[in-house]
């Protein structure tokens, strides 16, 4: 396996009778594995759009912004700033191109 996991899995799996082997990841480590992370929860979702993987990807994304000492609440604010000013994608707009 060799990748992060959620904190429950190593209970989880000695619950079901096997033996994990696992450490803690030091913090190039640590970045590096939510970094992959996000791509493979993010290819699970492409693969299978429900709420669950959806989670996935925003459950990697709270843990990634926690490493980067970077608050959900401003998070949330700075988004909406965005909304307001640039839009969503609700419109599904498409930019072909642009011409001067």
């Amino acid at each position: 396996f060799n990748k992060l996991v959620r904190d429950k899995i190593p209970e989880i799996i000695a619950g079901r009778g096997e033996t994990p082997f696992v450490h803690v990841a030091d913090e190039e480590e640590y970045e590096k594995a939510l970094t992959e992370k996000l791509h493979e929860e993010a290819a699970e979702f492409l693969e299978n759009p429900s709420v669950e993987e959806a989670a996935d990807i925003l459950e990697v994304l709270r843990a990634i912004c926690a490493l980067k000492d970077i608050n959900l609440a401003t998070l949330e604010e700075v988004r909406q700033k965005k909304y307001n000013e640039r839009g969503g994608f609700e419109k599904r707009i498409i930019l072909e191109k642009t011409e001067e």
